[in-house]
Parts: structure tokens; sequence; C-alpha cells
């Protein structure tokens, strides 16, 4: 069985090593390190969109890295219990243009106890910064 440590039933240090281990994948841009951490069959709803299986979530992030450039994520913890984190984030990237944006949001995780993550729900805005502005490097 495909196991992602650590496993549920989450305590503060596994919630924080698990949202660590996800904002360094993220941070790689690489899709398809980043989908090993989904169920084959995962669910997400990033802003406006519904992805559904590692399939979708690697083309996902093919397209938003390709027009998020010097991606740069930052994840904090909020809450966990069982199965479940919530985390708090924000990211900064700039655009093909050269604009740069910071990205503020919540992600709630649903984890399965093999320790993939089945339900991802994220809620982001994104604001113009000027590069000078920037937080994250």
């Amino acid at each position: 069985m495909e196991q992602k440590h650590p496993l549920p039933p989450f305590t503060l240090e596994t919630a924080l090593e698990k949202i660590q281990l996800a904002e360094d994948a993220w941070n790689s841009q690489d899709p398809e390190r980043v989908s090993k951490a989904y169920t084959i069959d995962s669910e997400w709803r990033n802003r406006d969109q519904f992805v559904n299986g590692r399939p979708e979530i690697v083309k996902f992030l093919s397209k938003k890295w390709e027009r998020e450039l010097n991606y740069k994520l930052k994840k904090e913890y909020w809450a966990h219990t069982g199965n479940r984190i919530a985390v708090r984030f924000e990211y900064e990237y700039q655009n093909k243009e050269g604009n740069w944006f910071r990205a503020y949001g919540n992600e709630n995780w649903e984890f399965e106890e093999n320790g993939l993550m089945k339900k991802r729900f994220a809620s982001i805005n994104d604001l113009p910064i000027q590069e000078e502005d920037r937080k994250l490097r």
C-alpha cells in the first residue's frame, strides 16, 4: 500500500511536518513530485476550478507554473484534528509580462489513513505588488 508519512491522526508535531513537506514540494515546482502527495482520485477546489485525480493535478500545476514564474510559497499552520489540517499561505510570483503578485489563501486538507491527501479546498486572492515589496525570496 502506498503511504506518505507522517500518517494521521496528526499531532501538532506531525501536522507541522506535513505542512513543511507540502511547502517544500510545491516550491520545487515539480508537478509530478507534488502529485505524489495526493490520492489517485484526489478532489481539489482551487479558486474557481475543480481538479480530480493525479493526472489532472499534474496538468493543472504544469499550466500554473508556466504562467506563475519565480514562484515562492510559505505555508503556516492554522489548525488540525484527526485526519485534517488547515493552513494559511502566501506566495509570490511574476507573470510573463514581468509584473509581480502576492497570493493569500487558506487550504483545508483531508487525508486517507495512508497519509495521502484525499481532499484539498483552496480559497485564494491575488494582489499586485511592486518588486521592491516582495517578502518571499
